[in-house]
């Protein structure tokens, strides 16, 4: 598939942070509503790997546009301080 601006997007964030696990989730909870604001954004789902240690995010998006946009926004810049991100947060992205 060569063009892919009219098809959904899966981008899959991994990070590993210095918080809890309880505290991780509440902080999730705390900024689920601007992620629900996002134009574009279909789904997101939040996941932990008990056995990499690793937290994360799994967007759908409508488009890369709309993926386009939330990288370049303020609140994908505060994701890292948010969650106390270890090293660099790995990102993947799937056209579907």
């Amino acid at each position: 598939m060569d063009d892919t601006s009219d098809v959904g997007i899966v981008m899959v964030v991994r990070f590993r942070s210095r918080l809890s696990a309880d505290e991780l989730r509440r902080r999730y909870q705390k900024r689920m509503p601007e992620f629900r604001r996002l134009s574009g954004l279909v789904q997101k789902h939040y996941v932990h790997d008990e056995s990499s240690g690793e937290w994360g995010g799994i967007y759908l998006w409508e488009s890369v546009e709309s993926m386009q946009e939330y990288l370049a926004s303020d609140l994908r810049g505060s994701i890292s301080s948010a969650y106390e991100v270890e090293g660099a947060p790995r990102v993947e992205v799937f056209p579907v």
